[in-house]
């Protein structure tokens, strides 16, 4: 069976996100007021063949682990 899964994967909260500081700086430039923080991360989605919803999160996760996120400087959910 296929399954879906989506992996968030973003910057740790304890470090600087240099994407999301330009991003607030540009909406600031833009008269966009009211953001407060802005952190910039990537969606991933996996098709994956497994013989169970349990072992396709196994997968997603190990791929996560292993590839998909740096541990150092990001953290990763899985949907």
């Amino acid at each position: 069976m296929t399954y879906t899964v989506e992996i968030k994967v973003m910057p740790l909260k304890e470090l600087l996100d240099p994407q999301g500081k330009a991003v607030m700086s540009g909406l600031s430039s833009l008269g966009l007021k009211g953001v407060e923080d802005v952190r910039i991360g990537k969606n991933i989605t996996l098709q994956i063949e497994a013989d169970s919803e349990e072992n396709a999160r196994r997968i997603a996760e190990e791929a996560s682990k292993k590839l998909l996120a740096n541990p150092v400087m990001e953290y990763f959910e899985i949907n």
